[in-house]
């Protein structure tokens, strides 16, 4: 497993890995309007995304960030990991590449906000505080990087 800076070619294997781990947890299947254009929703602000790809060059994870105008903040978004390859490190090596980066790069917290109604998020509920994180409000979660 690699992780690497997002780049176009690997747009609709990311779709498609997004879309398969959306029904994996019991959701509707559906795409964020962040994920159709990755380089203007994240790289062309200043922010970035990473992907997770195997040996076979396919998707098997992603996360990114964005700033917080004005602050040393940011917010992750779009952790995820292919149902099939889950319990494996990807979610958290994925995490620390995205912490170490914001780190380097002058953010000293890291937030994330969680969906509703909780029980469709377990995972996400029960993985950031292994990681750190601490819940500061319904729904939303922070680390101090």
């Amino acid at each position: 497993m690699e992780i690497q800076a997002f780049s176009e070619e690997y747009r609709d294997d990311l779709i498609f890995m997004v879309l398969q781990a959306k029904d994996a947890l019991g959701r509707k299947p559906s795409i964020n309007e962040d994920l159709l254009d990755i380089k203007a929703n994240y790289m062309d602000r200043g922010d970035m995304f990473w992907i997770a790809v195997d040996e076979n060059d396919r998707v098997i994870g992603c996360v990114g960030y964005s700033k917080t105008a004005g602050t040393s903040e940011a917010f992750l978004h779009r952790l995820y990991v292919k149902p099939s390859e889950k319990h494996k490190g990807i979610g958290t090596a994925l995490l620390k590449t995205a912490e170490a980066f914001m780190r380097d790069n002058g953010i000293t917290t890291a937030k994330v906000h969680l969906g509703f109604p909780k029980e469709q998020w377990l995972e996400s509920y029960a993985f950031y505080p292994k990681h750190g994180y601490h819940e500061y409000a319904p729904r939303y979660m922070t680390k101090e990087l």
